[in-house]
């Protein structure tokens, strides 16, 4: 080998791009978090627990999803809850910040490629106080986490016990954080043993929706509230999709729902308990999977609804999946511009760069693109087992968004299907414009050719 190829190599070494770094990560945590899974001590005695089933399970858990082709109660040991409880925690904030903390921790410097990662982790504006960023960032979540577990304590303490109770509280506070979805109930199934106590579904709800705000929104709302530090323009468009989105679809629910026994209340139950179960069914497909009712007992339009909810999901930088709110803002936006004729595109008295607007639709039609085409691999792939295609796109949308709800049960498709799960949920959290960044690394757009427009018609 020549010098000139071995400078060549270790120069494409150097230049491996931050988002190709943090698609590798991913993959990696989930390698390592499979390996650990399949070992005999992560499990409980009679369990079968294949490497598919622990595969399935790491990948759903550091991609934050929550759909499981094994029970995670009944299958896994307390030391495999704790891993799995890890790979949600270090999925749902990604590993960088977990590095740069344990870094910072033993006294280390962090290095440029790692500021660039956590730029692109967090979606900072620049390089400038990232890691003092990162530490004011760890520092809420678990805050929040710990509040979490405390309430959710409460109710578990008397239920299971002390030490079973505040475990219990740990769990869920950080799966609901993290929007992830597992949960330890067992045969239970999720939530539904829990569907008339306000206090749990509050709570849980709660965290989901603060887990999905992102980081950057969060402290943009506290420095506004202590400091007067105005919102940002992104801070609005998160609040104001993130409402509608939570009040429209409960008030959906309560319309299609309301007389249906199977659903929004246990016989017998009065109206509050239906509003409440409206609501968390308006929260949770935005990434989260839990659930306070069988999925599969909603009317077809409930179920279409949820997919919509699913495939939009939660905001940029946040421990959620979808195309982000963000994301289908700037698109209604473009269309406003189109509508009203104007090339720019404004909202709030902001125009938007008309780079993220490319940004957007880029991302809207990458994952309308997997949506359908996951779809039809999946009736394929379980074609004569009864399945109807509203569930299958109901469970596809559902590992895209990594959100972890199911309308006929995981574990009852074909090994195919379940490594096209596992594909699914591992893009939906890498997500499309990472991996664009990573595929497209290598292809330099100078922009100093510029070719003769012409117009074509559309529409």
């Amino acid at each position: 080998m020549t010098a000139d190829n071995k400078h060549t190599i270790r120069k494409s070494h150097r230049s491996l791009p931050p988002a190709a770094v943090l698609a590798l990560g991913f993959f990696c945590i989930i390698l390592v978090g499979s390996l650990l899974l399949v070992l005999p001590i992560t499990h409980k005695p009679g369990a079968q627990v294949g490497y598919l089933e622990a595969l399935f399970t790491a990948t759903s858990a550091t991609c934050v999803t929550g759909l499981t082709v094994v029970d995670t109660f009944g299958a896994y040991s307390t030391f495999g809850h704790v891993v799995i409880i890890s790979l949600i925690q270090v999925g749902g904030l990604g590993f960088m910040l977990f590095a740069t903390m344990t870094l910072v921790a033993l006294g280390r410097r962090v290095s440029l490629q790692g500021r660039l990662l956590l730029r692109d982790t967090m979606r900072l504006p620049g390089l400038s106080g990232g890691v003092r960023s990162t530490i004011r960032f760890m520092g809420l979540v678990f805050f929040i986490e710990l509040l979490g577990a405390i309430i959710l304590s409460i109710r578990f303490v008397p239920l299971y016990g002390a030490d079973r109770g505040i475990w219990y509280g740990v769990f869920h506070s950080v799966s609901a954080f993290c929007n992830a979805g597992f949960d330890l109930f067992g045969a239970i199934g999720s939530l539904v043993g829990f569907r008339g106590d306000a206090l749990v579904l509050m709570t849980i709800s709660c965290l989901i929706v603060l887990g999905g705000l992102g980081f950057a929104v969060i402290w943009n709302v506290l420095d506004h509230w202590r400091r007067r530090i105005p919102l940002s323009l992104h801070t609005k468009i998160v609040l104001l999709m993130t409402g509608i989105l939570l009040l429209v679809g409960m008030a959906f629910f309560v319309a299609m729902e309301w007389n249906n026994p199977r659903v929004l209340a246990r016989e017998g139950a009065g109206a509050g308990e239906k509003l409440l179960n409206a609501w968390f069914q308006s929260v949770t497909p935005r990434t989260a999977g839990y659930f306070s009712f069988p999925q599969s007992e909603m009317t077809d339009a409930s179920k279409l609804v949820s997919i919509v909810l699913m495939f939009i999901g939660a905001s940029p930088a946040s421990t959620g999946g979808g195309i982000k709110t963000s994301t289908l803002f700037v698109v209604i936006m473009i269309l406003r511009s189109i509508i009203a004729g104007r090339e720019d595109i404004n909202s709030m008295d902001r125009r938007i760069p008309s780079s993220i607007g490319r940004t957007a639709q880029s991302i809207l039609f990458i994952y309308l693109s997997l949506l359908v085409l996951g779809a039809v691999l999946l009736t394929v792939f379980e074609n004569g087992k009864g399945f109807s295609f509203l569930d299958m796109l109901f469970e596809e949308a559902s590992a895209l968004g990594t959100v972890g709800l199911t309308a006929v049960g995981t574990a009852n498709f074909t090994v195919a299907s379940k490594l096209l799960l596992i594909t699914l949920m591992y893009f939906g959290r890498v997500g499309p414009l990472t991996l664009m960044l990573t595929l497209n690394h290598n292809h330099t757009n100078p922009g100093a050719i510029r070719f003769p427009e012409e117009q074509i018609i559309v529409g």
